[in-house]
């Protein structure tokens, strides 16, 4: 038994009630006062848990915070400012640093003809832009003027050498010219089963009716030709998806479909997914960039439907969350396996 256990032994037959009884009143209060210190050492408590009150003055009453704010401002103006260290006088001291000149070592100078001395004397910058691009220094001049000065037969570049590197102007590209996919003809040609029409591409038409759109799906249902159907950015929303989806239990030609960047919800999502797992034809499937995220739940019906249906190979769609996207990734790689 150490000293330190021996020391503690006297204490273990002591009789604390007896000592209780014998403490007068004053030496109970400051023996109640040292028991509220919880622990002091303790910062997730707040401060009245880790330390006793030691105040004793009466509560002044409720709190007027203008009152308060106005004593501390007062406060503040009526102390003084402390005085600096070094008081500043403006004076500047010390000389300003000037780089000394460096003198070109004898080995390091390098002695032209007089030829050609007086040419570079007189070369003007894009000379010298050009004679440094036919020497390697492309560190003299930015990619432009390098790729200009070497690919053109003649001086053409006038930025100079050790110029600053300035931006490319790109000339503006265009937008690209509306489809002009006439659509009252196109539905004419789904609903008369047109063996010539294989794919049918209304991206960009954002002025299409609803009903139309929904006549379209319905010829679909019949149709045998048409291999691809494309509704990008047609400002689609879950009434044209419940179409699709009607269309997708019925027709068995379509391979590609792709409805991305519209406004259809998690709903509108789940209704083609469900229909997916009914159509054995189809192989491209692409349902990303909508108004709104769908979730996690449509997340996971999505890599269910992908790990359902054998005959998709390819999937468009941004997943956001680990578990699906591995799920989706294994299933595409296992459908393309068996195709």
């Amino acid at each position: 038994m150490s000293s330190y256990q021996k020391e503690l032994e006297k204490y273990r037959d002591i009789d604390e009630d007896e000592i209780l009884r014998t403490l007068s009143p004053e030496e109970l209060e400051q023996l109640d006062c040292e028991l509220q210190e919880m622990d002091p050492e303790n910062m997730l408590l707040p401060a009245g848990l880790r330390q006793r009150d030691q105040t004793k003055k009466s509560p002044t009453g409720p709190l007027d915070r203008d009152a308060l704010l106005q004593y501390l401002e007062q406060q503040a103006l009526e102390v003084k400012e402390r005085d600096d260290l070094v008081p500043f006088t403006g004076e500047k001291k010390g000389k300003p640093y000037i780089q000394p000149k460096r003198e070109i070592p004898v080995q390091e100078q390098i002695t032209l003809e007089p030829e050609l001395e007086e040419a570079l004397a007189h070369a003007t910058d894009a000379e010298m832009c050009d004679i440094a691009a036919i020497l390697g220094m492309y560190t003299l001049m930015s990619n432009k003027q390098y790729y200009d000065a070497i690919c053109s037969g003649e001086i053409c570049n006038t930025e100079g050498i050790s110029s600053v590197v300035q931006p490319d102007k790109y000339k503006p590209v265009p937008d690209e010219p509306p489809n002009p996919t006439n659509i009252e003809e196109i539905l004419k040609s789904v609903r008369n089963n047109d063996k010539e029409l294989e794919e049918v591409n209304l991206n960009n038409i954002q002025d299409i009716p609803i009903p139309m759109l929904t006549e379209l799906c319905e010829a679909m249902k019949t149709n045998t030709y048409v291999r691809s159907l494309s509704l990008v950015a047609t400002r689609s929303g879950d009434p044209i998806a419940n179409a699709v989806a009607d269309m997708l239990r019925e027709n068995r030609s379509l391979q590609s479909l792709n409805i991305e960047s519209n406004f259809i919800s998690s709903t509108g999502l789940m209704a083609v997914l469900k229909a997916v797992r009914e159509n054995a034809t189809l192989t491209e499937l692409r349902v990303d960039n909508q108004r709104q995220w769908p979730g996690d739940a449509v997340e996971m019906e999505m890599a269910t439907v992908l790990e359902q249906c054998p005959s998709i190979v390819r999937f468009g769609y941004h997943f956001t969350q680990q578990g699906p996207r591995a799920r989706a990734a294994q299933a595409m790689t296992r459908n393309n396996e068996l195709r």
